[in-house]
C-alpha cells in the first residue's frame, strides 16, 4: 500500500524549496510521497502547533514551542531505540546548539534541519561588515541601516545586545528574566539605534528587510543584527547580492550571544503513518542529504557537513563560514509552556517603549513582570 504524508513548512524558498527536492528523493528511494504545504513567516512564529499536528505528519517548528508542544502531547519523540547511532551522529554533527535546542525533559522532539541566528546583513557592493556597534551606529546616523523590529524581533535584538554585553538573559524561570541594571544598558543601545532608522523597520521583519536591501537602489546597506538567509548570499537570487557575517560586537566577548533560530523536522503525534513520518525526518536531518539535496535545493542546513563543505559555501558567497562564529556561540531562547505568548507580550511592551520613548528601567521591569508570569500554571 502506498503512503502519502502531509508536511507543513514556512513560505520561504529557503523552507519550501528543499522540503520538495528531499521528498522528491524520498520518493524515489521508498516510494512514500510527502505533500507539502507552507504558511508565513509570522504564522510560523505564532500559529498553535496543535492545530498543524491535528492536520499535519510532519511539521517544521522552531524550537522555542517545544514546551508547549509536548505538554499538549503533540508530537511523537524521534528517540526511538535502536537508532541510537543515527541520532549520535546528529548531535555530534550540531552547528551551535541547534540539536539540543529541541531536546527537552529527556526526549527528542524535533531534529534541526536549518541552523540560524542573528548575524549581519550587507551589501558588499556598497559597504564592508562593520565590527563593532559603535562602527554601525555612524552607518545608522547616515541612514543606511535596517533592524527588522516588527514582533518577536525586536525581542530577539534585546536579547542578543544583552547576551552579548555578557548579561543574557535567562531562560529557566529562576529570578528575573535579566538584572535591571543590565536590561536598562540593553534596552537604551538598541534605542539608540531605533532613534536613527526608518520607522518603517517595526512593521519588518527579516525577509522585509532583505528584498528591501536586495534591491538595487535601496539606501539601506546594512542589518546589524538579522537572522540569516542563505538565499540573498546566492548570485542571482535577487538583484542586488546580500553578503551575511558575523554581528557587530557591543560587549568583550566577540560575537557571542546571538539568540538562536532555525527550524527541526517534528512528527506529528496524531499522524496514522508515525514511523513513515519518522523515517522521512532521519533522512531529511542526516548529514548526506543536509550537504546534498538540501543545500542544492536552496536549504540552509543545520549539519556541520553542509556548513564545512567547500562547494556549499562557494555556491553562497561564503554564507556559512563567515557565519559560523555568531552561530556556534548563539543563545537558546526560553522554552517552557507559558513562553510562546510572554514572546509576543515582551516584543509588543519592548515596540511600545521604543515608539512612546518610555523611560527604560519602567519596560525592564514589565518585561521581568511578563517573563515570571509565563511560568505560573494555567
Amino acid at each position: 500500500m502506498s503512503i502519502t504524508l502531509k508536511g507543513m513548512t514556512w513560505s520561504h524558498p529557503r523552507g519550501y524549496d528543499p522540503m520538495i527536492a528531499c521528498s522528491r528523493l524520498w520518493r524515489e528511494r521508498t516510494g512514500v510521497t510527502v505533500e507539502w504545504d507552507k504558511r508565513s513567516l509570522q504564522d510560523f512564529e505564532t500559529y498553535p502547533v496543535e492545530e498543524l499536528a491535528r492536520a499535519y505528519d510532519l511539521i517544521v517548528i522552531d524550537h522555542p514551542h517545544v514546551g508547549q508542544i509536548t505538554k499538549e502531547k503533540c508530537l511523537a519523540p524521534l528517540d526511538v531505540e535502536e537508532r541510537e547511532a543515527e541520532r549520535k551522529a546528529l548531535a555530534d554533527a550540531s552547528v551551535g546548539r541547534s540539536y539540543p535546542s529541541y531536546t527537552w525533559q529527556g526526549r527528542q522532539w524535533a531534529f534541526p534541519i536549518d541552523a540560524a541566528t542573528q548575524v549581519q546583513a550587507w551589501r558588499p557592493d556598497r559597504a564592508e561588515r562593520v565590527e563593532t556597534w559603535s562602527e554601525m551606529l555612524v552607518l545608522a546616523s547616515q541612514g543606511k541601516v535596517a533592524l527588522p523590529m516588527r514582533p518577536p524581533h525586536s525581542l530577539m535584538s534585546f536579547y542578543t545586545l544583552s547576551a552579548n554585553l555578557g548579561n543574557p538573559c535567562r531562560s529557566d524561570g529562576i529570578g528575573q528574566l535579566i538584572a535591571p541594571d543590565a536590561g536598562t544598558d540593553a534596552f537604551e543601545r538598541l534605542r539608540e539605534l531605533t532613534d536613527l532608522i526608518d520607522p518603517a523597520c517595526f512593521s519588518m521583519d527579516p525577509i522585509a528587510v532583505l528584498e528591501a536591501m536586495s534591491h538595487p537602489g535601496s539606501g539601506f546597506v546594512c542589518a546589524p543584527l538579522i537572522y540569516g538567509y542563505v538565499s540573498y548570499s546566492m548570485p542571482g537570487f535577487r538583484p542586488s547580492l546580500v553578503k551575511f557575517g558575523d554581528i557587530p560586537v557591543a560587549g568583550n566577548t566577540g560575537p557571542a550571544g546571538s539568540a538562536l533560530g532555525g527550524t527541526g523536522i517534528a512528527v506529528s503525534a496524531f499522524s496514522h503513518s508515525i514511523d513513515a513520518a519518522r523515517d522521512f525526518a532521519y533522512f531529511i536531518a542526516s548529514g548526506e542529504v543536509q550537504r546534498g539535496p538540501y543545500a542544492a535545493g536552496g536549504g540552509q542546513p543545520g549539519h556541520a557537513a553542509a556548513w564545512d563543505d567547500d562547494a556549499v559555501n562557494a555556491a553562497t558567497s561564503d554564507f556559512y563560514r563567515a557565519t559560523r562564529k555568531t552561530l556556534e556561540t548563539a543563545w537558546v531562547r526560553p522554552r517552557h509552556d507559558g513562553y510562546m505568548a510572554f514572546q509576543q507580550a515582551a516584543s509588543d511592551r519592548i515596540n511600545d517603549g521604543l515608539l512612546r520613548k518610555d523611560a527604560a528601567r519602567k519596560v525592564v521591569d514589565d518585561l521581568n513582570r511578563l517573563f515570571g508570569a509565563s511560568f505560573a500554571p494555567t
